[in-house]
């Protein structure tokens, strides 16, 4: 779709990288070994940490016994429970303390913590910890926890953590004016994030008493909150840093207890504290996205209109809740709001069980839901001998509607995403082909997909805050606390910096976020970067060209609206020798008469409604859509599913840089690929068997094919010159197209995640022996 043109201010030579495809940023400085992440940070007098872990699902604390460690030279302090505050901390729920003490709830609760003037000290201080357990029985599945006569995980309560129940329209009326109505089953695992830096936080009480925070996040002021509360100190007391962050995909958001561990050691020895996960730390510590069963009953006319939409859904948060209610909240109705549905009943239960704790992960709710969904379509489709890519586009809902759920659509490039997934595989005639002979059999699939630009449902407020300092050469740095974690939040406000003052992107400066100098705002989740901070940028920057343009008009004897920015000077538009530097402009700001330093701030605030009692409100400025297609190959003695083509088609809504729009949708594929056939935790008696990347199998290069993907403009009337959030929303058709694929190639429809080559083999055992004797031999 067409770009924006510049504004009237930008026709003089435009140097916007707005549109074009630039290397983010921070990317010189990451392959140049510069950057700081938490590990890399040294303090002097720094002690390290290290943490002892529950190794049961489920026991009481009898004792512990820390005098050998804390005789071993060189341990500065072993911390247990009893040693911490006895402030929760959590978010829905506040249930979980930063040590245990009494009893653990998990096999890897955080039971003591040790500071040491090593880190091989600190490791070897753990053995010397006496802990005697007296093992309680464990709980481990939510059928085992919800039944009757079993006892509460959390002491005072059943072991459902949240429930979620609305009905919109008549749906057993919906149901009754169908023509096909097909319901099944469909269970999803948890996955690990995998980023490349595990956890790490180095912590230090300053000169003046106060706590200051080095840690990989994703929300520095979200982080300031949780360690003031469970720490039990003023808010003003705690200083967060984000260093460097190597990914974070939701695992490092505000689950983690890293960094109040961190906090407490250097409360409690007055030093220095690097605390850095192991990658086995980091799979015992990182909660892993939300397993969930969902049943789903569809009732569609039978020219493919979907009447009726019932969901049930059983999730496992595992031993605590952390952000799983939010998780399981989208799961619950974001998929409702991809189609025009009238008629729609939802109920969600979120379990405790003895397990360790999932949480927030990318696309945080719609993965699970949208591999049920598109599933279901897919069978639907084949009953009623309709293509599903027309099923989706009969029911898609368009621009300017409004949801079962109060959505405002102000922008959808949906259908266009199917359309250029479908036509980039081959679709029309591939999904027809017969057969190959052989053992290997091919198939396509596709699936769509909805995602969030901005939420409004963490509290009423879904804005953000950009300040600006011009300084005397002209050039500009920027104060935001919105997180980049490798997705390009830094480079986004650069690009939009630049573009609004018309200088080189090299000349754009953004400050890492800090709670003592950078301003409020939420950080990196729910795609909403990009719009809302974009947003914010835009203003802030127009201020200070309004600012730049008040002096320079004073220099040049003329009224500020003549005046345009070109090649860092300002200048007068059709006088293009009439000018003076934004150099020239900034120090004049200063060396006058009641003159400052240029210093600018802008605050956007999304115009949306959060959801009543009943889910029921806009809740996000701008919704994104995607579309994949993938072609598979099944190995049918093997049972190796190996996907050897797929196109993802996002919808932006403007592409500002499609180079890192591109890697975030590649990234997303690769997620997606290994969730579906290669990844899962596996746990035995509530223990993580596998927490390493020698056994947790994620895909390599040769697992995956040559990604390709193309960009779908919508241009959304709320985003920065029409940009969306895309970040998420490419990793969650990726299951159901493969799943989909795998249907079309063999038959066999396969609902529970992963798709292994024993699932599948099993599936192909079954069908046999359910064919008649003669078939068979076939």
């Amino acid at each position: 779709m067409k770009r924006d043109a510049p504004g009237p201010a930008m026709d003089a030579r435009n140097l916007s990288t707005l549109g074009t495809s630039v290397p983010q940023v921070t990317a010189r400085a990451k392959v140049l070994g510069r950057a700081q992440y938490a590990g890399d940070i040294k303090v002097a007098g720094m002690l390290h940490g290290k943490v002892l872990r529950s190794p049961y699902p489920h026991a009481r604390i009898v004792n512990i016994d820390v005098s050998a460690a804390l005789a071993l030279p060189g341990v500065k302090a072993v911390l247990t429970g009893a040693d911490a505050p006895k402030t929760m901390w959590g978010v829905s729920h506040k249930e979980r303390r930063i040590l245990a003490e009494g009893r653990v709830i998990f096999a890897g609760e955080e039971v003591a913590a040790v500071a040491a003037i090593t880190e091989e000290i600190a490791r070897d201080a753990l053995d010397l910890i006496r802990v005697d357990y007296e093992e309680l029985p464990a709980v481990l599945s939510p059928e085992a926890a919800m039944a009757e006569g079993t006892p509460g995980i959390h002491l005072g309560r059943n072991n459902i953590s949240h429930e979620i129940q609305f009905e919109r329209g008549s749906v057993d009326a919906g149901f009754a004016t169908a023509d096909v109505v097909y319901e099944a089953t469909y269970n999803t695992h948890a996955q690990y994030p995998g980023y490349l830096e595990p956890m790490g936080t180095v912590a230090m009480i300053d000169a003046e008493g106060r706590l200051v925070v080095w840690t990989s996040t994703q929300s520095v002021f979200l982080a300031r909150a949780r360690l003031a509360s469970a720490l039990e100190r003023p808010v003003s007391s705690v200083r967060v840093i984000q260093a460097t962050t190597g990914g974070g995909f939701g695992g490092k958001l505000v689950e983690d207890a890293n960094n109040l561990i961190a906090g407490l050691l250097a409360v409690k020895t007055g030093s220095a504290v690097r605390l850095v996960n192991n990658r086995l730390e980091d799979f015992q510590a990182c909660c892993s996205s939300l397993p969930e069963q969902i049943t789903l009953k569809l009732g569609m006319t039978r020219d493919g209109l979907i009447v009726a939409k019932d969901v049930r859904i059983v999730a496992e948060c595992g031993a605590y809740s952390g952000l799983t209610a939010e998780v399981i909240h989208v799961s619950a109705m974001r998929s409702d709001n991809m189609h025009r549905l009238k008629n729609v009943r939802s109920h969600a239960s979120l379990v405790y069980t003895n397990n360790p704790p999932h949480g927030a992960f990318r696309g945080f709710g719609g993965t699970q839901m949208l591999f049920a969904l598109n599933s279901h379509i897919d069978m639907m489709a084949g009953m009623l001998q309709l293509d599903p890519v027309d099923i989706h586009k009969r029911n898609a809902i368009g621009a300017g509607e409004v949801s079962v759920h109060g959505w405002q659509i102000g922008s959808t490039g949906l259908k266009e995403c199917m359309d250029s997934a479908t036509a980039a595989i081959g679709w029309q005639v591939k999904r027809k082909q017969t057969p190959a002979p052989g053992a290997k059999r091919r198939g396509v699939g596709m699936a769509a997909a909805m995602h969030v630009s901005g939420n409004r449902t963490i509290g009423n407020w879904d804005g953000s805050t950009v300040g600006l300092k011009v300084n005397e050469d002209g050039r500009v740095v920027v104060h935001s606390s919105e997180c980049d974690m490798g997705q390009g939040a830094m480079t986004m406000l650069s690009q939009v910096v630049a573009h609004e003052l018309n200088i080189p992107l090299a000349h754009v400066h953004v400050l890492a976020p800090d709670t003592d100098s950078s301003p409020f705002c939420i950080g990196s989740l729910a795609s909403r970067v990009t719009i809302v901070a974009g947003n914010a940028a835009i203003l802030a920057a127009r201020q200070a060209r309004e600012k730049l343009f008040e002096v320079a008009a004073g220099i040049l004897k003329v009224d500020a609206s003549q005046l345009e920015i070109s090649d860092a000077g300002i200048s007068v538009i059709g006088e293009p020798d009439k000018k003076t530097s934004l150099a020239d402009a900034a120090r004049q700001h200063i060396w006058r008469h009641g003159g400052e330093g240029l210093q600018v701030s802008a605050t956007w605030d999304a115009n949306t409604v959060m959801h009543d009692a009943n889910y029921y409100g806009n809740i996000a400025p701008a919704y994104s859509f995607a579309a994949q297609a993938v072609e598979v190959e099944v190995d049918m003695e093997t049972g190796q599913v190996t996907v050897v083509d797929s196109y993802v088609a996002d919808d932006c809504g403007r592409a500002f840089n499609p180079q890192a729009i591109h890697g975030q949708t590649n990234g997303a594929t690769a997620q997606a690929i290994g969730w579906t056939l290669y990844e899962q935790l596996q746990l035995e008696g509530g223990r993580l068997m596998n927490g390493n990347f020698a056994d947790y199998t994620m895909p390599t290069a040769d697992a995956v094919p040559m990604f390709r993907g193309g960009l779908v403009e919508s241009h959304d009337p709320n985003g920065p010159y029409g940009a969306k959030g895309a970040s998420e929303t490419a990793i969650l058709p990726g299951a159901p197209a493969i799943a989909n694929a795998v249907y079309n190639a063999i038959g066999i429809r396969i609902n529970d995640l992963p798709i292994t080559p024993e699932k599948i083999l099993a599936a192909l055992r079954a069908n046999r022996q359910a064919l008649p004797e003669g078939a068979r031999h076939a």
